[in-house]
């Protein structure tokens, strides 16, 4: 018990991790290529990269004379359809965002599926603690402290990384229900298959980037692909095993905390003294997240 809830805490923070740092590749990515050929060349470099760590995994599990968690190809290749499909859409939308909006913004969008996880979740049957709705309403206050640094209006690059926000939590949700039947690895490696496909057919539409700016984009993507991508996606999923999609939801949103930080320590930004409440708000929340509901009484 002590160790799944290690997992279930620890895996979130090293996704949110990764995901704040790789923002940055993203902006730069979108100034060289659309949203399409961006999603396709980033799910190709995810996809062959679990490819070859699901087949060091098989490798190792017949050695050792064990077997896969996945007990159901049909629910592997079900996960894979609905999780890749949402991460498709979702992962356009916030592209499409980042070239019309700020960063600051859109991290500040993207992020609002810690409201919508619960109340999907409620919406679907789901039990939500009452410190959770707590804990995402100090989140939201945090975020806005963070990340909104101009005035809060509605732009087109806005509307898309709303829907980018629900197609998200739908994606969140998805993981949370196929996560309890299959491997976590391999579902992420179809989810990119899928996600891969999907985006190859739109990247059709689009222009190809020069290949004289190889240098300035090819290791932008390579990061989004292998570490957003392939690391990060691949521990969203280990982390939701068993664990409130809630609680996991507010815990990745600490994305827009570590990008603060990784600006600081390597863009040499200074953070102001309200970037520094929205830090303090929003790790608030997430300690507040990690209280037992006293509703529940313990099992005796």
């Amino acid at each position: 018990m002590k160790v799944n809830r290690i997992r279930q805490n620890l895996l979130p923070l090293l996704t949110a991790m990764i995901w704040g740092t790789a923002f940055v590749a993203q902006s730069v990515g979108a100034e060289y290529m659309g949203a399409f050929t961006f999603n396709t060349a980033r799910a190709v470099i995810a996809f062959l990269f679990l490819l070859g760590l699901c087949g060091v995994m098989s490798l190792l599990r017949r050695r050792g004379g064990k077997r896969s968690m996945t007990r159901s190809r049909r629910d592997l290749v079900t996960g894979g359809l609905c999780c890749g499909t949402a991460l498709a859409v979702a992962s356009y939308f916030q592209q499409k965002g980042l070239e019309t909006t700020t960063a600051g913004k859109a991290g500040f969008v993207t992020a609002l599926y810690i409201v919508l996880v619960p109340i999907i979740g409620r919406a679907l049957g789901r039990r939500v603690p009452r410190t959770v709705w707590f804990s995402v309403a100090l989140a939201v206050a945090g975020l806005y402290c963070l990340c909104m640094n101009e005035s809060m209006t509605m732009t087109v690059g806005d509307l898309f990384l709303l829907a980018c926000a629900l197609c998200f939590s739908v994606q969140i949700l998805v993981v949370d229900h196929f996560s309890q039947r299959v491997d976590g690895v391999e579902l992420s490696c179809v989810q990119f298959l899928v996600m891969a496909v999907l985006s190859a057919f739109g990247m059709a539409t689009e222009t190809l980037p020069p290949l004289a700016d190889l240098s300035a984009y090819l290791w932008p993507v390579l990061y989004v692909g292998v570490f957003s991508s392939g690391v990060a996606y691949t521990l969203q999923i280990l982390s939701q095993k068993d664990a409130d999609p809630a609680v996991v939801s507010l815990l990745m949103s600490l994305e827009s905390v570590f990008a603060t930080i990784a600006g600081v320590l390597i863009l040499r930004d200074h953070m102001s003294g309200r970037e520094y409440l929205g830090c303090f708000l929003m790790l608030a929340a997430v300690i507040l997240a990690q209280l037992p509901d006293r509703r529940v009484k313990p099992v005796s």
